[in-house]
């Protein structure tokens, strides 16, 4: 017969070892903030958050990474203060929904992502030439278009799409939560107030003629235009509320990309540009970007 006092210290053993076990499991990725590199293209110092996966400081591998770009006027910690994206991939991860991934998110001020007509903000420059190599360069990341792949709100879903598409060559993958797509006739009627900031970026219209730097960046241009074999090399999803201020846009971004017959994964949702909308579409976004990166 088993002493009684040694089944006591075997379970208390047993259950000692399964909450070490759970805590462990259960703890999250890193959040880092208040980062900064400085850019020589833009004089500046660039702020940047990166969240690192649950298993990033234990473990040697190397991994996938994504560009997750914030909204005008926002910066680099709103897709963690408002987002709540560690929260949520965190536990994303941690139940196989989504695989371990790198996320860094870059302050670009109300940039728009785009080098300006005057040539003074050249943001697009600094993500391409400077800010990626530099996040190759410090953290344990695939430097490869298979394992790297972007996404943003609004005005950062704008800066995905257009990134994705002028450099076809550095992303597997492009998502755009109520990314600002806006029609030439909606970016004229918008620079009449210009409280966006188009006309400093872009230049003045001239008799109701758009500045030509526009056609250069215009996502809708750009899907019309860029060869197929480029478009089809990346992977795209669009997600927009159906009672957002972009889903004209959006909707005609998708037409072009069927009419190309460019696979995507286009979603409407109830809801509008909102925090509530993007929290609830991110992991999604992500999920559909993880399977490029595992397959």
């Amino acid at each position: 017969m088993m002493n009684p006092r040694s089944v006591l210290r075997g379970a208390a053993v047993l259950l000692l070892v399964f909450l070490f076990v759970s805590e462990g499991c259960a703890q999250g990725g890193v959040v880092k903030e208040k980062l900064k590199f400085e850019s020589t293209i833009l004089h500046h110092d660039v702020r940047y958050s990166v969240y690192l996966p649950p298993d990033y400081e234990t473990s040697n591998r190397w991994y996938p990474v994504v560009y997750l770009l914030h909204g005008f006027t926002g910066c680099e910690i709103d897709w963690v203060q408002y987002g709540e994206v560690d929260r949520l991939t965190n536990d994303a991860v941690l139940q196989g929904i989504i695989p371990p991934m790198v996320i860094v998110m870059p302050d670009a001020d109300s940039s728009w992502y785009i080098n300006d007509a005057a040539g003074e903000q050249r943001y697009e420059d600094m993500m391409v030439k400077e800010f990626i190599p530099t996040v190759e360069k410090l953290y344990r990341v695939r430097a490869s278009k298979e394992f790297r792949a972007i996404a943003g709100l609004s005005m950062g879903g704008f800066g995905t799409l257009m990134l994705a598409m002028r450099h076809p060559d550095l992303f597997s993958a492009a998502a755009g939560l109520s990314a600002a797509v806006v029609t030439d006739d909606e970016l004229l009627e918008r620079m009449k107030n210009d409280r966006w900031g188009y006309i400093g970026l872009f230049g003045k219209p001239v008799e109701n003629q758009l500045p030509d730097w526009w056609k250069q960046y215009s996502v809708l241009n750009l899907a019309s235009t860029i060869e197929t074999r480029e478009l089809t090399s990346v992977r795209w999803w669009l997600d927009c509320g159906d009672d957002d201020h972009l889903v004209r846009g959006n909707a005609m971004l998708n037409l072009i990309l069927l009419d190309r017959k460019i696979p995507h994964e286009y979603r409407v949702r109830d809801g509008g540009h909102s925090w509530e909308y993007w929290r609830t579409g991110i992991i999604p976004a992500l999920e559909f970007i993880g399977k490029g990166f595992t397959r």
